[in-house]
Order: structure tokens, then C-alpha cells, then sequence
């Protein structure tokens, strides 16, 4: 009989107990026992990231972290994202510059470019191509998922010129 452990994960502001085998991805978790289905199964290699969320702000292949891994992180899923019905910045972009076809990738994508616009906001389209060629989308070509991402940076940038000062101020 399998070895089973109750954990804590902290998703999208929320925790949540679960018993798990150690073996069990964060993936399945998300998925299965949380009901968190916005986070889609791709490849289940790591390869494709439709799987991707952040951990403690980071893109991850949930796909390739056990859940046991993730306890005492902050998670947050494409489900984190709109917030009272309204989409977000980075959705809105999607939409509007037609980022996305079929769809199947495009959770992936937007905890990607969420998690590289929060390390990298001063990003240039370039950057932001490196960046998306983690990801695989069969539809789009990437060049509107680009622009999707480069319209949001510099939005936020606009909104948000200086950063590092306001998270100075007392």
C-alpha cells in the first residue's frame, strides 16, 4: 500500500488540505482534487507547458512538480487571474489582439507572460519571444501572443512608470 500525506497548498489565496502520494503531480492535485481545471494536461513531459502556474511567482511545469514539492508556496493558476467576472490586463490583450485560436494553450501562456512580465517588466519584444518559446502553440504562430504580452507590459508601464521607487516609499 502506497504511503499517503496530508498537505497544505496555498492556491490562488486560498488553502487547501489534500492527501496525496508522494508521487502525485501538482498537476493532478490542481486538477483532480481541487477542481482547478483552468490549468490544462498537455504533454504530461514538461515539454508543451499548457500546464504552467506559479510558484512563489515562478512559471512551473505543474505537470513536473509533485504536489508534496509545492506545500508552503503561494500558487496561483489561470483561475487567480479575472477577478469578479472582468478578465485582466493580460486576458483583455489576448482578446484583443487575437492570441489565441483553439485556446488549449492559452492558460499556459498567460501564467508564463505573467510570471516573465513580473520579473521582466521593462521587457522588450524580443525578450518576449525568448520567453514564449518555452510554451507550444499549434494555432497562432507566437506573433500575436507577443504582441498580446508586449501591449500589456507596456500598459503597466504606463501606469506604473517607476516601480522601484513606489516600492521604496514608506
Amino acid at each position: 500500500m502506497s504511503e499517503r500525506h496530508l498537505i497544505v497548498l496555498n492556491v490562488n489565496g486560498t488553502e487547501y488540505e489534500a492527501v496525496v502520494e508522494p508521487r502525485k503531480t501538482l498537476l493532478d492535485v490542481l486538477r483532480h482534487d481541487l477542481g482547478l481545471t483552468g490549468t490544462h494536461v498537455g504533454c504530461e513531459h514538461g515539454v508543451c507547458g499548457a500546464c504552467t502556474v506559479l510558484v512563489d511567482d515562478a512559471p512551473v511545469r505543474a505537470c513536473l512538480m509533485f504536489a508534496v514539492q509545492a506545500e508552503g508556496s503561494d500558487i496561483r493558476t489561470v483561475e487567480s487571474l479575472a477577478t469578479n467576472r472582468a478578465l485582466s490586463d493580460l486576458q483583455e490583450a489576448f482578446s484583443a489582439n487575437h492570441a489565441l485560436q483553439c485556446g488549449f494553450c492559452t492558460p499556459g501562456f498567460l501564467m508564463l507572460a505573467e510570471g516573465f512580465l513580473a520579473e521582466r517588466p521593462d521587457a522588450d519584444r524580443e525578450e518576449i519571444r525568448e520567453a514564449v518559446s518555452a510554451n507550444l502553440c499549434r494555432c497562432t504562430g507566437y506573433q500575436t501572443i507577443v504582441d498580446a504580452i508586449s501591449t500589456t507590459a507596456a500598459r503597466r508601464r504606463a501606469a506604473c512608470p517607476h516601480p522601484e521607487k513606489e516600492a521604496t516609499t514608506p
